[in-house]
């Protein structure tokens, strides 16, 4: 029965290989072939030593996108005889979790095989999503790799990587890079070699240093510029040029790429019309972000910085609007959690603007960085021993609560900095009630400084 399966899988692969695009055909299929990442698969390596030993665990490959991380993972199963299954955070859910696992169970109850189970892009799932998982990987129901390019101490949650250990994945060197488009050129079964391409030395090096490190972008900047030459009638035993790769990049880009300039075009926009109170086009950058497959997360961390730097305490309100968004989002995914984020995207729009607190705290640590060793006050230095309060530490300070309002005739800032002004609040929205309230306190610290008269004043 289990060698019916396997041939059925393996026809299954053959199948999708014959129609796959160039990074997933020449997909390596041993350790061998893999090119990248030799501090884990190279000899000696700590993923190596444990597929030879077939001591399987799960485990996270955090990396840059076209680094191998599921390519290794197939490779992780094909030499451990495993099942592999994959799925994406981004388009399933729970319930494919489910099936998987049943699957899974399965496969081990009736053939004594284990399944790999590979999750794509894992930090797109929610806390409640992560946790599906839990049981499954602590019973060993499966080896659950998860895929992610964010830092997995932020973006997966505690109980579930407290499980798993986490293996980093750097990006391809150029050199690397170099191996990848050589076999893909040379390869007649999987790759281009029946077409008798050449690049040029210049597009070679051109390539190699293009793809930034990612093989994916540069086998399928090199298929398209393939099939572009082909549908020229010249095609076979052509020599690529690099204006042809340059096409190809053109043709290729996304009008939306999350790695590329348009990213940070889109999310200037968004940020100009929050800041500039335009709640429709504020509307329309976000499903442009969101549409375009944007992390969601990375949406509500730059919603909760505008929060605190375009509005501040004009609507304090705010910065509490942009935390639930980003809450929301967690706990519930997407897509119900666009809707959280064009919550906070209208509120932030709508609300009154201040940049008050943003160029407050730059003033402040400015001055930080450039008095690092100005010393402490005595007088509010904490005196927990005997020996300290000899030394002079808290002598004198006042206690707020014991005068009139809490207000005391003490300096607070090291004496370098005495009368420094860093928070300037403006008119608008709450701010101008904080205005107000700084203005009746410093008012009264001068009246209370004229009674006591303390050692600053008569200087």
């Amino acid at each position: 029965m289990t060698e019916t399966v396997d041939l059925f899988e393996q026809q299954a692969e053959e199948r999708r290989a014959a129609v796959a695009p160039l990074p997933d055909r020449i997909r390596p299929r041993t350790l061998d072939e893999f090119v990248g990442q030799e501090h884990l698969v190279g000899e000696g390596g700590v993923l190596r030593r444990m597929i030879e030993s077939d001591e399987l665990h799960s485990m996270i490959f955090w990396g840059p996108p076209g680094t191998g991380k599921k390519t290794l993972a197939r490779v992780i199963a094909k030499r451990t005889g495993a099942r592999f299954a994959w799925f994406s955070a981004v388009t399933m859910g729970v319930k494919d979790v489910k099936r998987n696992v049943e699957e899974a169970e399965r496969a081990l109850g009736l053939h004594g095989r284990r399944t790999v189970l590979f999750c794509d892009e894992i930090h797109r799932f929610n806390k409640a999503q992560q946790d599906a998982f839990l049981p499954h990987v602590e019973r060993g129901t499966v080896i659950l790799i998860g895929a992610t390019t964010e830092n997995p101490s932020f973006e997966v949650n505690a109980a579930l990587l407290s499980r798993m250990r986490v293996y980093t994945l750097e990006p391809l060197t150029p050199e690397q890079i170099g191996i990848v488009i050589d076999r893909a050129l040379a390869d007649p079964e999987r790759g281009l070699g029946k077409q008798h391409l050449t690049l040029s030395e210049e597009a070679r090096a051109f390539l190699r240093e293009a793809a930034q490190g990612d093989a994916r972008f540069a086998l399928s900047t090199l298929e398209l510029a393939a099939s572009l030459r082909a549908a020229r009638g010249d095609g076979d035993g052509a020599t690529l040029q690099r204006a042809e790769l340059e096409a190809a990049m053109q043709k290729k880009a996304m009008r939306y790429d999350k790695a590329g300039e348009e990213h940070y075009n889109v999310i200037s926009a968004l940020h100009k019309s929050l800041r500039d109170s335009d709640v429709q086009a504020g509307l329309y950058w976000l499903a442009r972000m969101l549409e375009a497959g944007e992390d969601p997360l990375y949406v509500a961390r730059r919603l909760v910085r505008f929060a605190s730097e375009d509005v501040g305490l004009a609507d304090p309100r705010a910065l509490p609007q942009a935390i639930a968004a980003q809450r929301a989002v967690h706990f519930i995914g997407m897509p119900e959690g666009a809707l959280a984020l064009a919550q906070a995207v209208v509120y932030l729009a709508a609300a009154p603007k201040s940049n008050a607190l943003y160029r407050a705290y730059g003033k402040a640590a400015a001055d930080a960085r450039a008095t690092e060793a100005e010393p402490v006050p005595l007088h509010i230095r904490n005196a927990p021993t005997k020996l300290m309060k000899d030394l002079g530490y808290g002598k004198g300070y006042q206690y707020a609560h014991d005068h009139e309002d809490a207000v005391v005739a003490q300096s607070h800032l090291p004496e370098a900095l005495l009368g420094r002004r860093y928070f300037e609040p403006g008119g608008r929205g709450f701010e101008g009630r904080v205005a107000a309230r700084m203005a009746e306190l410093e008012a009264r610290w001068k009246e209370a400084r004229e009674r006591s008269h303390p050692a600053e004043e008569r200087s």
